[in-house]
């Protein structure tokens, strides 16, 4: 099998160690460069001080066959890429006129006044090769060096993708022979990390040595990652497709979908099949649910709308809550669960109707429904199921395992249509 190709991501700037900014570049990158068959080794960020960018790329030199650099090459004197990169390349600044070109061309169809600080973004060490961005003034940069091939790329996202999608994506295709990289997800819900290792433990012994299993946890469920190496795409798919296959059986019943299916996906396609519609009833989610299931292009088509009754009062008077109900029992019990998802179907005239009720905390606990007391329900004609969840003492992780747990709920009441 052809060798791996590693390859390791440094973000440059200060911004991002003081969180002023998320670092999206290295998850993108690292998606892009799994594509064409490269493994990335290492992400790191570094700030703007050329002690520890020297030091980095020292590091990631002994590591990788390729070190990708985004950030620090704006016209600014704590942009400090290029000067660093002469450093260590040990050469001296030039400027190169193609460069110069599309930076003059890029201020004069803005009306713009050119500066020495902008013209000095055509200013590169000496041996880079330039690579046109165009759709700003930092350059990208291709050098060779001891082995290795760098990159260095501006840290805004929308020029950086460009330029890695269309000059350096295929120019490390052409300059590396690399292997085949081929993932399937396997999307499970309701079941913990634990215990979907021991259900599979047999079968992950057995896979063979060039196919990889990861566990990736979520809110409510995991991710199961295989990842295949060779150099026969489709023969990858049909492995991988065997061992979907072969593990299908002792997991299926917690698997709701692959690769990049969400639950909200997949109860869409579910309701839009069995030409259902869906009313929400939502309390201690506060429409959170809502949001999610419209989050689905083209969910108007079943979802007819949602009541959050945070009151008792709009309880009843929109969803028909009996108020003994809420007398002899609580906002937050199976018989007031009950009664809110059917009338939440009833109210908003849909198939099927499902509903939230609980305590998400930090607060309003109490020794007998401590924070992280929910119930849930969903109701169709020819059922209504609740469940009982007891979750921690964390709000917003508890609206969101809520939001999950009711859509895997609504999904399996849909199967069973």
């Amino acid at each position: 099998m052809t060798n791996m190709i590693r390859a390791e991501i440094i973000t440059i700037g200060d911004e991002i160690l003081f969180g002023q900014i998320t670092d999206t570049n290295t998850q993108w990158i690292g998606t892009e460069l799994t594509n064409i068959g490269i493994r990335p080794v290492r992400k790191s960020s570094v700030g703007d001080q050329a002690d520890a960018i020297l030091q980095i790329l020292n590091e990631a030199h002994q590591r990788a066959d390729v070190i990708i650099i985004t950030g620090g090459l704006g016209p600014t004197k704590d942009d400090i890429t290029k000067k660093t990169l002469c450093t260590y390349f040990g050469v001296g600044m030039v400027r190169n006129e193609t460069a110069l070109a599309l930076v003059t061309s890029f201020f004069e169809k803005r009306g713009r006044a050119m500066t020495d600080l902008n013209r000095a973004q055509a200013d590169l060490p000496a041996n880079a090769v330039y690579i046109q961005n165009d759709w700003g003034t930092a350059p990208g940069m291709w050098f060779e060096h001891e082995g290795r091939v760098y990159i260095s790329l501006p840290g805004v996202p929308f020029e950086m993708k460009h330029l890695m999608s269309n000059r350096f994506l295929p120019k490390l295709t052409e300059h590396f022979q690399t292997p085949i990289i081929k993932h399937k997800m396997i999307r499970t819900v309701g079941i913990g990390e634990s215990f979907l290792a021991e259900r599979i433990e047999a079968w992950e012994d057995a896979l063979p040595d060039h196919i990889k299993l990861a566990y990736l946890p979520s809110f409510g469920g995991v991710k199961l990652r295989l990842t295949a190496t060779g150099d026969d795409n489709d023969l990858l798919d049909w492995e991988l497709a065997e061992q979907v296959q072969k593990v299908m059986p002792l997991i299926e019943k917690s698997v709701f979908g692959f690769d990049n299916d969400e639950l909200e996906d997949v109860v869409g396609t579910l309701l839009k099949e069995r030409n259902l519609t869906l009313g929400v009833a939502e309390s201690c989610t506060g429409g959170y649910v809502s949001a999610q299931i419209t989050k689905v292009p083209g969910a108007s088509a079943y979802f007819w709308g949602s009541i959050v009754s945070y009151s008792n009062a709009v309880k009843v008077t929109q969803l028909g809550v009996q108020p003994e109900t809420l007398d002899q029992y609580g906002a937050v019990s199976e018989e007031t669960i009950r009664q809110m998802a059917e009338g939440a179907r009833k109210a908003l005239g849909t198939n099927v109707g499902i509903a939230t009720s609980g305590i998400a905390g930090p607060d309003g606990g109490t020794p007998d429904k401590p924070v992280g007391t929910i119930w849930i329900a969903c109701a169709t004609d020819q059922r209504t199921v609740t469940r009982l969840l007891k979750l921690g003492q964390y709000r917003d992780q508890n609206i969101q395992l809520t939001t999950t747990y009711l859509l895997n709920m609504l999904r399996e009441e849909l199967l069973n249509i």
